[in-house]
């Protein structure tokens, strides 16, 4: 009997970073419930792991963990976990990163 491989990483290779996407909003600023034809589409999301290239990129300032918004057309869906939406993102396609302080002005 063959034994089912079981993955538990995720290594995006090149300049790609892998993202859990958030999800997508179900309820307006104001309160109003949407219903599921009318989400407004979301392109942010938390990035979970981030590749070697990347890493080692001193002027690329992506880090794990940060929240970004990305344009999805080139993203890829990884069925990874029935539950998450994780996607890897090439880093061309992440367009703002969410900071509280500037990069440069950690203690």
């Amino acid at each position: 009997m063959a034994k089912k491989s079981q993955f538990e990483t995720i290594e995006p290779v090149g300049a790609r970073v892998l993202v859990l996407k958030d999800e997508p909003k179900r309820q307006t600023k104001g309160g109003i419930a949407l219903p599921d034809v009318a989400e407004i589409p979301t392109i942010t999301g938390r990035i979970v792991t981030i590749s070697r290239q990347v890493e080692h990129d001193e002027d690329m300032p992506l880090r794990q963990y940060d929240k970004i918004i990305f344009h999805p057309k080139n993203a890829i869906p990884v069925d990874f976990e029935p539950d998450n939406q994780l996607y890897v993102v090439p880093v061309e396609d992440v367009v703002a990163v969410f900071r509280t302080k500037p990069v440069g002005d950690e203690p």
